[in-house]
């Protein structure tokens, strides 16, 4: 339960960051590519968590290319923050660490609760949690599911959201959920967790190269898939017939429009798309807009309606959830506060019975948001039914405990961590530099 006794340590303490810039080349393959971003090189603002110890927890602020430079100033921006607090204390009452930062009344003006500010402290907890993991010798998912229920409802800030859900009711759900936890962990550490694929679907990738790369997830167990659509709906069409002919009835198929559309484009395309069986459409509007995403939910039934990815905070999810706006809860590890914001992210999901199926995208993504669907799997949203976590076939090599996905499922890490660390070969080939003033191009 929280204490709020964390402050400035005499013994061990937290003593400084490491921040680097980091982006891969992944435009000139097109590898993300999409309507809203045509030509992303996945990047991080990575960051070491140190202690007087010597030992560190390890996180990251996903972007795409351009801008990555202001993530690591905001990340920097939390160390003094950090620097100089008792580690013990910060480990043993994470809610009241995780609170500390977001509710730091200078940085918060930065957002509140929003933008890189936010995912830069979100990129810190994430980090100290794959401290906390390492230090208990347990995957995240693992040390999560291992905490009791009253454990669990003290990390959550229940700020804002207790119209939606209060502690006690987080603490009923939780505690339901104890009995089968031993079933389920066997079950998952036996099956993994269903995952989809948006490999074979990026926007700027040829009709040839998407019918060669169907082919082969379907080789390789998938039986969820996503194509990026939103520029040409007439080419959207055609492409979504061409994937749904290739694939037969049975394999379930989604769209993703990256949330290029208006309102009454979304309901219109949506539904000349839902005549080749499109399971759910993500993205469909600007990701604040709660309003039209319900507009679109309701207009568009049978297909579900998912997003979450650039939702900025357990408070607009609130809205989405309570509202019917969506069917599918896209969490993302990296876009919110950290593991504590999408705990309660995932409370509320649970309440509204709305499935969870993490956004995965990008680097790094699929290694540190699998433990939160396996944490939910485990220990509060139970059945497989309706869930799938995204995965994405790139530059997992570059990290030390690289996700695992075999037979379309994700394999649950054994690792001690949350598997965010990159390997130090990563680091020094893909640091980016910046051109000094005045130099040679």
């Amino acid at each position: 339960m929280s204490t709020g006794r964390v402050g400035p340590g005499d013994g061990e303490i937290f003593t400084r960051f490491d921040v680097v810039d980091l982006r891969f080349p992944t435009s000139a393959q097109l590898d993300g590519s999409d309507a809203m971003n045509p030509d992303p090189d996945y990047s991080l603002a990575y960051v070491a968590v140190h202690t007087s110890e010597g030992d560190s927890g390890y996180g990251f602020v996903f972007t795409i290319g351009r801008g990555t430079e202001v993530a690591v100033a905001a990340v920097r921006a939390v160390e003094e923050l950090v620097a100089g607090l008792s580690v013990p204390d910060v480990l043993a009452d994470m809610g009241f660490f995780s609170r500390l930062l977001v509710q730091d009344s200078q940085l918060r003006w930065l957002g509140p609760e929003s933008g890189v500010m936010h995912m830069a402290i979100g990129a810190v907890i994430n980090a100290v949690w794959d401290l906390a993991a390492r230090r208990a010798g347990k995957p995240l998912w693992k040390l999560l599911a291992d905490m009791s229920p009253a454990e669990l409802v003290s990390l959550v800030d229940f700020r804002h959201i207790r119209d939606a859900i209060t502690p006690d009711e987080a603490l009923a759900l939780l505690t339901d959920a104890q009995a089968a936890k031993p079933q389920r962990e066997r079950a998952l550490l036996r099956d993994g967790l269903p995952a989809y694929t948006t490999s074979a679907g990026w926007l700027g990738y040829s009709d040839e190269k998407v019918q060669r790369l169907i082919r082969e997830a379907l080789a390789d167990g998938f039986g969820h898939l996503k194509l990026k659509v939103g520029v040409d709906i007439d080419d959207d069409e055609r492409r979504v017939a061409m994937v749904r002919e290739l694939i037969g009835p049975d394999v379930l198929l989604s769209v993703d429009s990256n949330q290029i559309w208006e309102v009454a484009d979304a309901i219109e395309n949506i539904n000349r798309l839902a005549a080749h069986g499109v399971y759910w459409a993500e993205e469909p509007v600007n990701p604040a807009d709660v309003l039209g995403h319900r507009a679109v939910a309701q207009a568009v039934t049978p297909v579900r309606v998912a997003t979450g990815e650039h939702v900025a905070n357990r408070v607009v999810f609130k809205q989405l959830l309570a509202s019917g706006a969506i069917g599918v809860c896209q969490i993302d590890a990296c876009r919110v506060a950290g593991v504590n914001e999408n705990l309660a992210i995932m409370l509320m999901a649970a309440k509204y019975g709305v499935p969870v199926c993490p956004h995965a995208g990008g680097v790094g993504l699929c290694e540190v948001v699998q433990h939160l669907p396996m944490f939910d799997y485990v220990a509060l949203g139970g059945e497989h039914g309706g869930r799938w976590i995204e995965y994405v076939d790139h530059l997992h090599e570059h990290f030390v405990d690289p996700v695992i996905v075999r037979g379309g499922r994700y394999r649950a890490p054994t690792a001690a961590g949350s598997s965010s660390e990159l390997r130090a070969e990563a680091i020094q080939t893909y640091e980016h530099r910046p051109v000094a003033e005045g130099a040679e191009v």
